[in-house]
């Protein structure tokens, strides 16, 4: 007999070789109906794996990552098999489970347009109706190659040969169906809802991400346990397309994004409007916090670039130059640039921490596959800084940076979740440095009572790092803030200060930014505000309307008055129906209307309108200044 310790710490014994499914119908048939996998000592595993030893298990339903991973993860070789069913033709790739859905990378010679998916979801019901048992079986590597070889999959043939010798093979068979898959998945096609699934889209993929290789067809899809659950999920996916931040910037004139330059944005005047109030705040949140603000150049050698290890790890993502036949490189991230001020001059212990910023523009090759609007271009302006600081002061400049990053976020009324990544495979320095690192951040986390994740081996190459997920109105989660430990480059660039008993000591660098890239933040914003920005952000925040010629005079007085105030106002003089310029300044997002016509003229007084709340009455215009210049003031959201 075994004994396996459950979720809730009671202990039951059960024969060796008990298979976890049976261990869920033992405890309740309610808890089998919502299991979808299974934690075994930590692991995931079907509900399908045998129990051998002692263990410790929790079961898995939807609302548990490693439940979704399976539900979905089991919609794709669903998916797989109807696409082997109707094309036989077709190769598989690979078709994961990702955090929405899941997809499957295929090559086709038939284009899989909205029709052909349409017919595809046909064949997953039935699929799913047959209630097929998915049965996980293992292979020796030449046993495995020559099956994949047998069924034509030459993606499947590269993937093995990747495989390290003495890896398990292991495949997934669904009736006449089967994929190399490391699983795990649900016991069968029958636990998926045949109303609750959705093929979503189909688009292009390089096999591998590597734009030398073929280009395949990725066709997405998600699942759901409850169609509601789905319904919910589709409805939001077309309000995200009403707030795709490409079509608003188009629309209200904020950037454009030209063929002139893929992937290299150009902001427009309004755009320019809201990009340089976000650095405003920025600067004043900064000074506030004491760090002073540098600039430092946009191409630097390539020594700076290896000393850094940019040039060994980076490389591939960086644009490089000849200058009097030496190369050169445009920088891609801002720290050699904020390392060389730092050691321009020795540096005493009373001086730390000594915290730099610098809005940087940086240029990183992206494929152009990759590229997306704003959220992923290949010129940007990061927010950089850099801290240096004795070791001593780690715990304590963590602190501050999480606070500044909260106050931020919570302006904006993001809620975030925190994830710890530690070391990469690719890393510089002793691993002991990297262990230290990593224990400065765990302590300064657990002390603030933040919750956070483990993101193993996800680290940068120079240093571990707490990232920042924010999440959006829609639920979407974006990384944006960062902050990293570096023990590396201080060592490498050999940077020192003065401690107090008079000997040169190293420093310890934290690199760190909050908005991330402020392209990618602006297009955040303009998706979570639907582009309706708050006051104190909008390009136009009061557009004047006069009714009548009579009140033009006045509307302009109106407007002037505004702007001597320092408000950023508009005035529609054109000979139209004050029906069609209201409408018209709501499809603009602008906050606030100011309708005037005799009377108001008359009475000094001005007829509020809000782009969402409407008519707001008719109130003097004092009174409606110091409405908005509070609300400004305080960076209220609407």
């Amino acid at each position: 007999m075994i004994k396996v310790k459950l979720k809730d710490g009671s202990i039951r014994e059960y024969e060796s070789g008990t298979l976890c499914s049976q261990v869920a119908a033992d405890i309740s048939e309610g808890l089998l109906r919502t299991a979808l996998a299974v934690t075994v000592d930590g692991e995931v595993h079907g509900l399908d794996y045998p129990l051998t030893s002692d263990c410790e298990v929790s079961f898995l339903t939807f609302e548990d990552e490693g439940g979704r991973l399976a539900f979905r993860h089991t919609a794709s070789h669903v998916l797989a098999q109807a696409i082997k069913r109707l094309y036989p033709d077709t190769k598989l790739a690979i078709g994961p489970a990702i955090a929405d859905g899941f997809y499957y990378d295929v090559d086709s010679e038939t284009v899989f347009t909205p029709q052909v998916l349409e017919e595809l979801e046909g064949e997953m019901k039935k699929i799913i109706k047959e209630n097929l048992k998915l049965e996980r079986f293992e292979l020796p590597r030449q046993e495995a190659l020559k099956l994949v070889s047998d069924m034509g999959e030459t993606y499947k043939q590269e993937l093995i040969n990747e495989l390290p010798e003495d890896a398990v093979i292991s495949f997934y068979r669904q009736s006449e169906f089967v994929d190399l898959c490391a699983g795990p998945h649900l016991i069968s096609t029958g636990k998926l809802k045949a109303n609750a699934f959705k093929l979503t889209s189909s688009t292009g993929a390089y096999w591998r991400g590597d734009a030398k290789n073929k280009m395949l067809q990725r066709i997405y899809g998600t699942a759901f346990p409850k169609k509601a659950q789905l319904d919910e999920y589709l409805t939001r996916l077309e309000e995200a397309k009403k707030r795709d931040h490409r079509k608003l910037g188009r629309e209200l004139g904020l950037f454009m994004l030209l063929d002139e330059g893929p992937g290299f944005p150009f902001f427009l005047p309004k755009g320019m409007i809201l990009k340089n109030k976000l650095l405003d705040y920025w600067r004043e949140i900064h000074q506030k916090a004491g760090y002073m603000e540098i600039s430092t150049p946009i191409i630097l050698n390539r020594e700076l670039w290896e000393r850094s290890g940019h040039w060994f790890h980076y490389k591939e993502n960086m644009y490089t130059t000849k200058i009097d036949e030496k190369d050169y490189a445009i920088k891609p991230m801002n720290c050699p640039g904020g390392i060389l001020v730092y050691k321009s001059e020795m540096h005493s212990y009373r001086e730390l921490p000594m915290r730099i910023g610098e809005l940087g523009i940086v240029h990183r090759h992206e494929l152009s596959g990759a590229l997306h609007g704003l959220m992923r271009v290949r010129c940007f302006t990061q927010d950089d800084a850099h801290i240096f600081m004795t070791k001593e002061q780690i715990k304590d400049e963590i602190k501050g940076v999480v606070e500044l990053i909260d106050e931020v976020y919570s302006l904006f009324g993001f809620k975030y979740r925190v994830e710890l990544s530690t070391m990469p495979e690719d890393h510089m320095g002793d691993e002991a440095d990297w262990e230290h690192a990593t224990e400065a951040l765990k302590d300064a986390l657990e002390e603030m009572g933040m919750e956070y994740k483990i993101n193993e081996g996800d680290g940068a190459f120079y240093g571990p790092k707490i990232d920042f997920h924010l999440e959006d109105s829609l639920g979407r989660s974006w990384q944006c803030g960062t902050i990293q430990l570096d023990f590396q480059n201080p060592e490498r660039f050999e940077l020192e200060y003065i401690a107090a008993d008079g000997e040169r000591h190293r420093p310890v660098m934290i690199h760190r930014v909050v908005f991330g890239s402020i392209e990618r933040f602006i297009a955040i914003l303009t998706e979570h505000f639907a582009g309706a920005f708050p006051l104190w952000l909008s390009p136009v925040q009061v557009r004047v309307l006069p009714i009548t010629d009579r009140a033009r005079e006045y509307a302009l007085s109106i407007a002037e008055r505004l702007e001597g105030e320092g408000f950023r106002v508009e005035t529609d003089l054109r000979n139209e129906k004050i029906g069609y310029k209201i409408r018209e300044a709501q499809v603009q997002k602008i906050p606030y209307m100011l309708v005037v016509g005799d009377k108001e003229a008359e009475q000094g007084t001005v007829s509020v309108r809000h782009r969402s709340a409407g008519d707001k009455g008719c109130i003097s215009l004092d009174e409606f200044l110091e409405k908005i210049r509070v609300e400004a003031e305080t960076r209220a959201n609407p």
